[in-house]
């Protein structure tokens, strides 16, 4: 028997599902698998963490830091990058939805367990599987080395590529940060490195910080609590450290997506995106 992905995994595909059955057009992400992917009990919708007005910033989040993303591949294709790499790719959907999807070579890196159900959901949805899409199975608790799976999985560290690490570096040391950066900035020259991190409690706004209070203590109860918090400064600052020279940080309530919208939909604070060029 498939063993179940992460809890973490599939709440975020359900809340890209929410996305386009709740909020109003233009879509930010219209991720219409989603749902048919994690194929949810009845019901699901009145889940406490499903809460259509409770979940709207942190769904607002998901869908825009994973558009940003997303947008930043297709720019870069343009510029010639033929590599995008996903560190802790969750049930992200990008290589059944883009139309690059057969143009570019897609890595994603995952625990086994949510690889394999993953692979098993979309066989029964009748998906095809491009040459261009590998899966990288990696046991982070065993410490495996998800760089050397990757090269052994066909990534090309002599050619330009994109590596995404989404919703990981709260679960990381600071010191495992800082040796991710540094290898990060040895990629070739036209590389980008994009990580989110979150803010310390002090910086997200009056109005989210009960919500993000209760996101630590969830992930704490739950076995795998937030140990790091960075302020937009430190997070460049160690980035510098690390190698990198062309550093920026850009936050989810600073994305255009959000601008003139109806529905008034509005991301939360807490969390921002480091984006690192080498």
């Amino acid at each position: 028997m498939t063993k179940q992905p992460d809890h973490t995994a599939v709440r975020v595909a359900l809340w890209r599902a929410l996305h386009i059955q709740l909020d109003d057009r233009p879509y930010i992400l219209n991720d219409d698998l989603a749902l048919r992917l994690v194929n949810p009990e009845q019901g699901w919708q009145e889940r406490p963490d499903m809460h259509p007005e409770g979940t709207k910033p942190y769904r607002a989040s998901i869908v825009a830091r994973s558009r940003f993303i997303e947008d930043y591949v297709e720019r870069e294709y343009e510029k010639g990058i033929r590599q995008y790499v996903m560190l802790g790719s969750g049930l992200d959907t990008f290589a059944q939805r883009s139309e690059l999807a057969n143009k570019i070579e897609i890595f994603e890196i995952e625990k086994a367990e949510t690889l394999d159900w993953k692979k098993k959901r979309l066989e029964e949805l009748s998906y095809d599987f491009s040459s261009t899409l590998h899966f990288v199975a990696v046991d982070f608790e065993a410490k495996e080395s998800w760089w050397k799976k990757l090269i052994s999985s066909g990534f090309d560290p002599e050619n330009p590529s994109i590596i995404a690490s989404l919703g990981l570096s709260m679960y990381l040391t600071r010191e495992t940060i800082l040796e991710t950066l540094q290898m990060m900035a040895k990629l070739k020259k036209g590389s980008t490195f994009i990580m989110t991190f979150l803010l310390p409690l002090e910086m997200v706004r009056s109005e989210d910080r009960l919500g993000y209070e209760r996101s630590i203590k969830g992930a704490e109860k739950s076995g795998t609590p937030f140990i790091s918090f960075f302020t937009p400064e430190e997070m460049l600052a160690m980035a510098k450290q690390a190698g990198f020279t062309n550093v920026e940080h850009t936050s989810t309530l600073a994305m255009e997506y959000f601008v003139n919208r109806k529905d008034a939909l509005m991301p939360s604070s807490g969390e921002e995106l480091l984006i690192a060029r080498v």
